[in-house]
């Protein structure tokens, strides 16, 4: 990690955010010794509500050990399959299964899954550390922001502030694992590195506060968004009126 590119971020974070919540990153590697190991889960866990605690400044490290939901194993590249009888648990359930009702049938589950992708992770360890945290030996993935909808609206034109086409950002359905890590770490190895906006997955709202909404990016986008901060819409009066209430 660059630590003057560390540094710069922060400073004009604060300068155009004021005191907005800093990022968290992500990044996978072979490194057993990157941060501390979260602790095996022994009861429900999920990872959005796990990285309340990156949040707050604690670095983590996790493996598939470490992550007990099966959707997340798999948005995370532990696994490749899915719990006996998905398609009806994200669908509408049958005798044996509680439907979420998150797609109509279990029919449109099953098509749905055809166009997933898998993460080739194996193996390797998966770190997150909040921006602040970051020394010279981390080499972020992936930025996660969890933003208000002005912070959001900061994010979501910075992102677009180099775009001549509209979609410089998505908002794929998925869980909310899915939104910050799956798809934003897909985004690393393509031309474009599109932003990710996510986080609306009712069954992990209850791991976030009920006015954020996440936006992750690939650091190789980020590192271009830092850069265009002080000459874009940022230094505008428009700009100066939203960050009033932020």
């Amino acid at each position: 990690m660059n630590l003057e590119l560390r540094d710069k971020f922060l400073e004009r974070w604060s300068k155009y955010f004021g005191k907005a919540e800093l990022p968290v990153t992500f990044y996978y590697t072979l490194s057993d010794t990157a941060a501390e190991w979260a602790d095996k889960p022994k009861g429900w866990s999920c990872i959005i509500c796990e990285l309340a605690k990156v949040r707050k400044g604690r670095s983590l490290m996790y493996n598939a050990e470490r992550i007990k939901c099966g959707g997340g194993k798999r948005y995370l590249g532990y696994t490749d399959k899915m719990r006996p009888g998905f398609e009806h648990f994200l669908s509408c359930g049958n005798s044996d299964i509680e439907g979420e009702r998150y797609l109509r049938s279990p029919e449109l589950v099953r098509e749905f899954m055809k166009s997933q992708k898998t993460l080739a992770v194996s193996g390797m360890n998966l770190v997150f550390k909040r921006w602040d945290k970051l020394e010279k030996e981390d080499e972020p993935d992936v930025v996660i922001f969890f933003a208000t909808p002005d912070v959001l609206a900061g994010l979501f034109t910075l992102a677009n502030f180099d775009q001549s086409e509209p979609n410089g950002t998505f908002t794929p359905f998925g869980s909310g694992c899915s939104t910050i890590i799956h798809y934003p770490f897909l985004e690393t190895v393509t031309e474009r590195q599109r932003a990710v906006i996510g986080m609306f997955d009712p069954s992990a709202r209850k791991c976030v506060n009920d006015n954020e909404i996440s936006f992750a990016v690939p650091m190789t986008r980020f590192e271009k968004m830092i850069d265009y901060m002080d000459e874009s819409f940022l230094i505008t009066d428009a700009w100066s009126t939203v960050r009033k209430r932020i």
